[in-house]
């Protein structure tokens, strides 16, 4: 996005997922266990896995806690009756908000989240209220040292969609959904060091706001990613400046 350091928002997210890594794994684990319960445990024949497994190995997860999860849902000793759930709101100042959930209580889910909006400023909405402004995607990051110009190349063949050169250096790739694990493994096979790779969903409008609601907003996902049954959390923020790290 112009305007701001695209690097500086993912890293904001990243370090704050990063402090709560225990709780992180868990969900990722609780992700690759329901992957592989509902496609199989083919990796390779498994896209919503794939993707999981993707997930884990960038937040460093080791390849023996992976297999073990995966084994455990392709072999249906996994959370039965488990669904997915995306629940759409708006945070301080009308922010929009995105959760995703899986979870084998809707009503408890349901009521836990909505809780969190409510104490914190913002409300849930209905389906689609939000879901409009976010697009799937894969961000990866390329730590600065190698050629610029090599890397576009390189990630465009591969079938990234939009690279971003920033001022320190490093280049934010940015792909479709289906093609992140191509685009990775093309970098990565072209000796590119990736600060950061990871699918998500970002906003095709970023917001940016003042300090004091910058500090509310970040309160309000701390809060919503806390929950046991939340997965993932989106804004279309902007978190990029220090009063937002604060």
């Amino acid at each position: 996005m112009a305007g701001h350091s695209k690097w500086a928002n993912i890293k904001f997210r990243k370090e704050k997922q990063d402090a709560k890594r225990g709780k992180l794994f868990t969900k990722l684990i609780r992700e690759i266990t329901v992957a592989a319960g509902a496609g199989g445990g083919d990796v390779a024949a498994n896209p919503r896995l794939r993707l999981a497994v993707d997930k884990a190995l960038s937040a460093n997860m080791t390849r023996d806690v992976i297999d073990r999860a995966i084994k455990r849902g392709a072999g249906g000793e996994g959370e039965k009756n488990v669904e997915e759930i995306v629940y759409e709101g708006y945070g301080p100042a009308g922010v929009a908000v995105m959760v995703e959930c899986l979870s084998d209580n809707r009503n408890r889910t349901v009521s836990e989240v909505r809780h969190a909006f409510t104490k914190h400023g913002g409300n849930l909405g209905t389906s689609g209220s939000v879901a409009y402004l976010f697009n799937s995607v894969g961000q990866i990051v390329v730590e600065a040292g190698i050629d610029v110009d090599k890397v576009m190349e390189v990630a465009i063949e591969a079938g990234a969609n939009d690279i971003e050169a920033e001022d320190d250096g490093s280049v934010v790739v940015e792909t479709n959904f289906d093609t992140f694990s191509a685009v990775k493994s093309a970098l990565t096979e072209h000796g590119c060091k990736l600060a950061m790779a990871d699918t998500t969903k970002v906003a095709s409008t970023e917001v940016n706001l003042e300090p004091e609601i910058q500090e509310k907003v970040v309160k309000l996902i701390d809060v919503l990613e806390d929950l046991d049954d939340v997965q993932s959390v989106y804004t279309n923020a902007i978190f990029a400046t220090e009063a937002a790290q604060k």
